[in-house]
């Protein structure tokens, strides 16, 4: 494995096009920030694009996050923008309403708008603006940095070129999911050059993050076999946060300190060898937020050659964690009887871990749960390293459900078709977008099956979550209009109208006690208000407040956890439970029943 000496590989011999991509909370926000910036330093045109519907680019570089470049002040060269779901999908829409007839009618306009209306379309609207990006517009610069979404929506976003050009050959209608055939014909040329953008080494590179952690390590080390079957083969790895403890006077190394560089070191020796093979920069863990152009410039510094962003005042000191512990929270859970657990929160903050312990300890309190998750790159079932009586293990898997979803379109729909009629379904059915509807669809059912028992979702990361409430609502707002005004004599209660319902769910949002986090727990929040969906409570998960570390480094980074717990409990949670730093990791039923164990079992 090469290290890095001085600047790292990514900087030295930086490609067109660079994407990079990772679990979430391993850093990727903050090193394409760095990286951005470092080559506007150096003099380069530079395109920073965030992919995450859920990016706090904007809190990081100080400017407004658009749909169009926006220049970063203090930073000559360096442009910054978001692709926006919502933007490019309103954007899209007129672009195929402009394709029709002028002499269309409004009926046949209104039917059109309608067939633009669905999650779908949102999708290949957002695929549409990065698309472009690959194919014509990125040309006015030297180099396209895309900051992406966590692993599993990455992977779909990168597919994307790939299979809407497979949909496309041959195919002179187009989806009907997506109005007329112009609407989706017009960019096959966009996407083949899209295509052909991704698999060239010499212009795009992909730069895997990880934290020195196994768990990100094996994401990472899968994220990289399925973007070589892309055809995405030149890729580097970046391990960051890597921490190196202090040694003391006298000496003496802080237990905390020395356990957590003993984990980093083994993930780090230990690698899967789909990572051991890759070029590979190490980047140190600072005592600083990445927030702000001096943290950012100071990230990527050289030894010796870091100029730390000026001080923050410290938290007081012996400040206490204004939470209570996760077996509190299990015992409220399981007093209600049944419901749906929602655990929701940025990329990496520990769902699974949480929703994982909640659903074993709501067991071992004499309740049958489901434990599921609606993450594309779920590990729910290596969280739990095991079974346990009355707990269900399920995960909401895209292409299964996919096939299933198919199938019975099919046998229904197509049933009272010809031979030519069915074979156009089935056509229209291999597009992409059906994935969307048919992990809608399967989200719906368990939602419902809360009704009865206990059901815990572990979700995906927030901007893949916020996308699947995004279709929740349209699903919502077309059901009422279907009944609105009619006499049918049903009474439609729809999926996000049990969301809303604070009887049957119960939203926790899981935050790690970090600027970055907190923000986007925060953001999320709002998110779900609109939405009318009403969090529950906060969990801070891997606090380290209470090891009483002496570690110089760890002792700097500490008076940031206190800031935002402080932050957290000035108003933005209305119960806020903890869980702290383990030394040891906790898989496995045992180690995670042990998290939010009963009193009694817990004395």
């Amino acid at each position: 494995m090469n290290t890095r000496t001085d600047a790292p590989g990514f900087l030295s011999a930086a490609t067109r096009f660079l994407f990079f991509t990772g679990k979430g909370g391993v850093g990727k926000t903050s090193l394409s920030a760095a990286a951005a910036i470092a080559l506007a330093d150096a003099g380069r045109r530079v395109l920073l694009v965030s992919t995450d519907a859920a990016s706090n680019l904007d809190e990081m570089l100080g400017v407004p996050l658009r749909n169009q470049p926006v220049d970063v002040p203090g930073v000559p060269g360096l442009a910054v923008l978001n692709i926006d779901p919502d933007a490019a999908a309103e954007a899209y829409r007129l672009r195929v309403l402009a394709q029709l007839d002028a002499g269309a009618s409004e009926d046949e306009r209104a039917t059109v708008r309608e067939q633009l209306s669905g999650a779908c379309t949102t999708e290949i609207a957002a695929f549409d603006e990065f698309a472009a990006l690959l194919a014509q517009e990125g040309a006015g610069w030297d180099h396209v940095i895309f900051d992406t979404a966590p692993t599993g929506h990455t992977l779909r976003l990168l597919s994307l070129p790939k299979a809407w050009s497979g949909f496309l050959a041959g195919n002179d209608r187009g989806a009907s999911c997506l109005g007329p055939h112009s609407g989706l014909k017009m960019q096959e040329a966009r996407f083949n050059a899209a295509l052909a953008a991704l698999s060239n080494e010499v212009t795009t590179t992909v730069v895997l993050v990880t934290r020195p952690d196994p768990r990100p390590m094996q994401e990472a080390a899968r994220t990289a076999d399925e973007l070589r079957t892309l055809g995405l083969s030149n890729q580097r790895l970046v391990v960051n946060g890597v921490f190196h403890a202090t040694v003391q006077k006298g000496g003496q190394v802080d237990p905390t300190a020395r356990a957590m560089e003993a984990l980093g070191l083994r993930a780090i020796t230990q690698m899967p060898e789909a990572l051991a093979r890759l070029p590979c920069d190490e980047v140190p863990l600072r005592a600083f937020d990445t927030v702000g152009l001096p943290a950012l410039r100071a990230l990527l510094a050289g030894p010796g050659r870091e100029s730390a962003p000026a001080a923050v005042p410290a938290a007081p000191a012996g400040a206490e964690l204004p939470a209570e512990p996760l077996s509190r929270l299990a015992d409220e859970l399981a007093a209600l009887g049944h419901g749906l657990i929602m655990v929701m929160g940025k990329g990496g903050v520990g769902k699974t871990t949480i929703a994982a312990a909640l659903a074993v300890g709501l067991v071992r309190r004499g309740h049958s749960v489901h434990l599921t998750t609606t993450d594309p790159a779920a590990h729910v079932a290596g969280t739990l390293n095991g079974s346990l009586p009355n707990l269900k293990v399920g995960r909401i898997d895209p292409k299964a459900e996919t096939e299933a979803y198919i199938t019975k379109i099919m046998a229904t729909r197509g049933k009272a078709l010809d031979e030519q009629g069915r074979a156009l379904l089935l056509e229209d059915l291999q597009s992409p977008c059906t994935e969307e509807v048919a992990v809608f669809h399967a989200f719906s059912r368990v939602v419902n099956e809360a009704r009865s028992a206990f059901v815990v979702l572990d979700t995906a990361p927030t901007g893949h979550s916020l996308l699947l409430m995004d279709a929740t609502g349209a699903y919502h707002r077309q059901m009422m209009q279907q009944y609105e005004g009619g006499n049918h004599g049903v009474h439609i209660i729809t999926p996000l109208m049990r969301l809303q319902d604070a009887s049957t769910t119960h939203v926790l949002l899981v935050t790690l006690p970090e600027f970055t986090p907190v923000s986007q727990a925060a953001a999320l929040q709002d998110d779900l208000r609109r939405a009318k969906i009403e969090p529950w409570a906060w969990i801070i998960h891997k606090s380290v407040a209470a090891t009483g570390t002496t570690d110089p480094l760890l002792q700097a980074r500490l008076a940031g956890e206190h800031r935002q717990t402080a932050r957290i409990a000035g108003g933005l949670a209305r119960r806020t439970f903890v869980l702290p730093w383990l030394a040891e990791p906790p898989v496995g039923v045992a180690a995670l029943g042990a998290l939010a164990a009963p009193a009694a079992q817990a004395a």
